[in-house]
């Protein structure tokens, strides 16, 4: 795993492609919250998103591996994706994308317009994710798995940023799909030397990460029937796990309902876009409200590329 010195180093080669994001304390939410709340803003990223991050960094350090590399396949329900897909359109590297079958349109037309071949299959991202396996090993092209060092150290930058622009924070609510963004918070809070609790936010319907780390084993479920694409895991990663059961301080659950509510609070608070995953840590922090009161808290706003037409029908309920 990386030092600080590392994650410094790292900082500031994603800086040349995305700039930092803000963290901002917003009014509206602490009325609502009864709390001090700072948002780290990584629906302002170039792709929306703060995969970008992760992206940048693994491709760089691919070229660098595998200066002949002939191209690279991956599965995405859509952030990883369109950050792997900027960066291959970027290097030069083809690129191929598996999603699942009803993918997010606009998410998908986006890494399209990156330069990404898509290729729908599955029902879900896990499926998804074993077919482009199976065609990385035909094509001999390099498989971008969904969580991978560089890739917990590229998002988390993320982290460094908002750890130390921030005062002192009681926790942080983040975020769990695969787990590199709370494994990289959970990291850099670390290497800082800071006591900051840090608590995973999963989808009621989605919560294989929340057995798995209630049980201190790989749970995997069924299903993962939630809206908010970006926390539909069905199969934990185990490094990912292990990271999360020694740094965080629990795994939320919440319901889509309250996603729901959240993306409004969002708007209606600070104006800004959230998709599902993205408004998730503050559904979290709002499930919390009676143990956040009076503190300083953080929510990771990890996205924005949410579908018009659902975001429409969300803010008008």
């Amino acid at each position: 795993m990386f030092d600080l010195t590392a994650l410094r180093q790292a900082a500031g080669l994603i800086a040349q492609s995305v700039p930092p994001t803000p963290q901002h304390r917003w009014p509206l939410l602490a009325r609502r919250l009864g709390c001090e709340v700072w948002v780290k803003h990584e629906n302002h990223t170039p792709a929306g998103a703060f995969k970008v991050r992760g992206g940048v960094l693994y491709v760089q350090r691919l070229l660098e591996r595998e200066p002949q590399l002939r191209g690279m396949i991956s599965a995405t329900r859509g952030n990883h994706g369109l950050s792997l897909a900027m960066a291959a359109q970027k290097a030069g590297v083809p690129l191929k994308i598996l999603v699942p079958e009803g993918n997010s349109a606009e998410k998908n037309a986006a890494m399209s317009a990156c330069g990404a071949q898509l290729i729908e299959f599955g029902r879900d991202f896990d499926t998804a994710r074993e077919r482009a396996a199976q065609l990385a090993a035909q094509s001999g092209w390099h498989l971008v798995p969904a969580l991978h060092p560089d890739l917990i150290q590229g998002v988390a930058t993320y982290a460094l940023e908002l750890l130390e622009a921030a005062p002192p924070l009681r926790r942080v609510y983040v975020p769990i799909g695969m787990g590199s963004g709370i494994c990289g918070m959970i990291r850099t809070r670390d290497l800082l030397g800071l006591e900051t609790e840090i608590v995973g936010v999963v989808s009621s319907a989605a919560d294989a990460y929340a057995q798995s780390f209630e049980q201190g084993r790989i749970v995997c479920t069924e299903t993962a029937e939630t809206f908010a694409d970006g926390l539909a895991c069905r199969m934990p990663a185990p490094e990912a796990l292990d990271i999360i059961r020694t740094g965080a301080a629990r795994i939320l659950r919440v319901e889509d309902a309250a996603i729901r509510a959240a993306i409004r609070a969002l708007h209606e608070d600070t104006h800004n876009t959230a998709e599902g995953a993205g408004a998730a840590a503050l559904a979290g922090a709002m499930q919390e409200r009676e143990r956040n009161q009076g503190e300083r808290i953080a929510v990771v706003l990890s996205g924005a590329n949410i579908d018009r037409r659902l975001l429409a029908g969300i803010l008008g309920e």
